[in-house]
């Protein structure tokens, strides 16, 4: 018991800091998953995908050389935190066969959207 009270207390003040960021980061994601924050954020996006894959093409080309013109640190962190709809716009602008780029993007962003279903929606519909 000695020995892990030595631990903690070497801990360093950089330590205490990024485990409280990252502790409240993560409740905060955990809020916003729980009470459909997330699933409106990622809707909203999906939508808007959506709208310009229909409506305007050239703007999915043009987020892509977008986000490819950021510094490298800014892109991971977009790809972080925008996993599904990023692959979604990665799938779009290789030359796969448009068959299989709009079941890949579909099916990712349904994926996405039932992941982020807010729990009371989703046990209502059983």
């Amino acid at each position: 018991m000695a020995a892990s009270d030595d631990a903690v207390e070497r801990k360093g003040w950089a330590d205490r800091v990024v485990g409280s960021m990252a502790t409240a980061l993560g409740d905060a994601i955990g809020w916003m998953a729980d009470h459909g924050v997330l699933f409106l954020v990622f809707a909203a996006v999906w939508v808007a995908f959506g709208v310009a894959l229909v409506w305007s093409q050239g703007s999915l080309d043009r987020v892509w050389e977008l986000v490819r013109g950021w510094p490298l640190m800014t892109q991971a962190v977009a790809w972080l935190l925008f996993l599904p709809v990023m692959f979604g716009l990665w799938t779009w602008e290789t030359s796969w066969p448009l068959v299989v780029r709009l079941v890949l993007v579909l099916g990712v962003a349904g994926w996405n959207l039932l992941v982020f279903l807010p729990r009371a929606a989703a046990s209502t519909g059983r």
